[in-house]
């Protein structure tokens, strides 16, 4: 009986753990084809208090991406909107550091949406499914696309970092954060362990 107590006590201590399982931060890139391209990311925040939240560009200016990796100057003047889970706008930011956005928001336990557009194509607001302002015009800077409000020609490359979240992926789905999947393996194989069937005993 205490045997079979103490795996469950540390059948739910794993499971504890990973349903509070730290933050982590989570890079991406891409290239959009024209002007009124729109990526979208969802990302979680654990609980149970509020999160401070970080979303960065890199693109226009270059530097080095939380993953490492150098991401290189001369993409497009980009635009970070953040929506809830309702699909409310909550914040818009389309400069931070430079031309970069910087978006730094402290944010309940749940999920979000973000976007990321190429300047002036804001959100319409006040919700995601109003879509952007821009949206439908194709290659609004210029024939060729991707010139910036000074006239200097840049490309479609993008790189996104979403810092101190739970999960974030590219689109829709997403996908645990390093170090989720271990503990919720660990979880379940104590679960396993605690109802396993015993063999019968001969006496």
């Amino acid at each position: 009986m205490l045997r079979y107590v103490y795996r469950l006590v540390v059948c739910l201590a794993l499971q504890t753990a990973c349903a509070g399982a730290s933050a982590a931060n989570f890079s991406f890139t891409g290239t959009f084809n024209q002007d009124d391209d729109v990526q979208l990311f969802r990302f979680a925040v654990g609980g149970p208090s509020f999160t401070t939240v970080t979303l960065q560009t890199l693109s226009y200016d270059g530097g080095v991406n939380a993953a490492g990796a150098i991401i290189p100057a001369g993409g497009f003047d980009p635009v970070i909107s953040l929506f809830d889970a309702a699909g409310t706008l909550l914040d818009e930011n389309d400069d931070g550091i430079g031309p970069d956005p910087f978006l730094q928001i402290a944010l309940a336990a749940g999920n979000y949406v973000a976007a990321l557009t190429e300047t002036p194509n804001f959100a319409v607001g006040p919700n995601l499914s109003d879509g952007f302002q821009l949206a439908g015009t194709g290659n609004f800077t210029a024939p060729g696309g991707f010139v910036d409000v000074f006239g200097n020609q840049r490309d479609g490359h993008w790189a996104l970092d979403i810092l101190n979240v739970a999960s974030a992926a590219v689109g829709i789905a997403a996908v645990p954060a390093p170090g989720t999947l271990w503990l919720m393996g660990a979880a379940l194989l104590g679960f396993a362990a605690v109802t396993r069937p015993r063999a019968a005993r001969i006496h």
